[in-house]
């Protein structure tokens, strides 16, 4: 095995496996949305709204480190589609959360990204 390990799928195809798998890992009444990442190959763009009255959504990027591992940057969250105050304890505690269940998503897909 090489000491480079790249993803080697393609990101339309890694954009639909994701809109397949992370619905499964998150919430059942939570809703998600995952795009590509234009500017990065290698990227997915995930939004996550909240159920309820709360009325969240939180934007990730998602990012290969390479066929195994992910980095997840927070890169936005929004009230009813205004900007609120990320840094607030139920924020961060929906962040949190949110970023274990994306990479349980991306665990759950390691057979297909690390083929």
């Amino acid at each position: 095995m090489s000491k480079h390990d790249e993803l080697s799928i393609d990101q339309q195809q890694l954009t639909a496996a994701w809109q397949r798998t992370l619905p499964e890992t998150i919430h059942t009444a939570d809703r998600a949305e995952v795009l590509p990442d234009e500017a990065d190959p290698k990227a997915l763009r995930v939004t996550i709204h909240t159920a309820g009255h709360q009325m969240y959504s939180f934007d990730f990027k998602v990012t290969y480190v390479d066929s195994r591992e992910i980095q997840t940057t927070l890169i936005d969250v929004e009230k009813d589609g205004r900007t609120v105050d990320e840094r607030t304890d139920i924020i961060q505690q929906l962040v949190q959360d949110y970023t274990r269940h994306i990479h349980e998503c991306a665990q759950a897909l390691h057979g297909l990204t690390h083929a």
